[in-house]
């Protein structure tokens, strides 16, 4: 158990500046070139949050209004695009989301490739999530998407898998941020099997009831509400059914700072600032943590008998 007193920070020290790679770390990433700065992984959008039409019928089950679809898409971070959040969106609105496909392979019975249509096609449902940053800020999305579970019923996991490997999109004409030499591209994930076919765990097809914006992750992405927004990845081309505990691009980079389960846990601080509160956007006061973002009842059985602190 991480001990001593960490302090609340203001939002505007930890974006983007706030989160920098240990020099160590960034000498062994980048072959010896000088340090820089290294951002977390989720954004969102310090505006007012006024109810509006869209809004008014859209709450989480704690009856907290969802964001504007204006925040939700206008303040992102992705790192492919840019480190600049501002940026994102005007950097991927010519991104090609179609043709598209999923590769879904590895330690399966039934390896596919699925197209976007394919993906689509699977029952949608919308779903009104929580995301919570490791930045210590949060949102509430309407999502509309599919239990990742069916589509691993599909390719019928071998019982030797035991985690599922993300790999997102490299697309160097669309992608100006993949020139940046701080980060191991491509943008990999991971969670345990387990956690991948518990019912919260969603492909996410759509946002608002329209289509995933390209900024939000489009054509496909993952929502894990559970844990830190950094493992939703974005723009998926690829699963994999593995044995052993994928690499992930954060876990890499700063392992210190973010660990493979990025549970989110009040009692668990970051290195260099508490997750004990956190910033709703759209709201000037910040509010509680809640354990597992508040979806304890769903899934806190899957880490039974394991330590939260040493696992984190």
């Amino acid at each position: 158990m991480r001990t001593g007193k960490i302090p609340s920070i203001p939002s505007s020290e930890i974006t983007p500046e706030g989160v920098y790679l240990n020099r160590r770390q960034f000498m062994k990433l980048a072959g010896g070139a000088g340090a820089a700065a290294l951002l977390a992984a989720c954004g969102v959008q310090p505006t007012e949050n006024v109810a509006t039409p869209e809004t008014l019928s859209l709450a989480d089950e704690l009856g907290d209004p969802a964001n504007t679809f204006e925040q939700i898409t206008h303040y992102n971070n992705y790192y492919e695009f840019t480190t600049d959040k501002e940026g994102v969106a005007n950097l991927a609105e010519d991104f090609p989301t179609t043709p598209w496909q999923v590769e879904v392979g590895g330690l399966v019975q039934n390896p596919r490739t699925y197209d976007i249509d394919q993906l689509r096609a699977f029952q949608q449902e919308e779903r009104i999530y929580r995301l919570r940053c490791v930045e210590a800020w949060s949102m509430v999305i309407p999502w509309t998407g599919f239990p990742l579970a069916k589509l691993l019923a599909e390719v019928e996991p071998m019982t030797s898998a035991r985690y599922v490997a993300f790999t997102t999109k490299m697309d160097e004409e669309h992608m100006p941020g993949l020139k940046s030499p701080f980060y191991p591209w491509p943008y990999t994930e991971g969670l345990r099997l387990d956690e991948a076919m518990n019912d919260l765990a969603l492909l996410v097809t759509g946002l608002y009831g329209k289509d995933l914006p390209p900024q939000d992750g489009a054509p496909i992405r993952l929502a894990v509400p559970w844990k830190y927004g950094f493992k939703s990845v974005k723009s998926i081309v690829k699963i994999d059914l593995v044995e052993e505990m994928p690499e992930t691009l954060w876990n890499t980079v700063a392992a210190n700072e973010y660990g493979f389960y990025a549970n989110v846990n009040p009692d668990v601080h970051h290195p260099r600032w508490s997750q004990a509160t956190e910033r709703r956007i759209g709201e000037t006061k910040r509010r509680e943590t809640l354990l597992f973002n508040g979806y304890s009842e769903q899934v806190s059985a899957l880490y039974e008998g394991m330590s939260l602190y040493s696992n984190f």
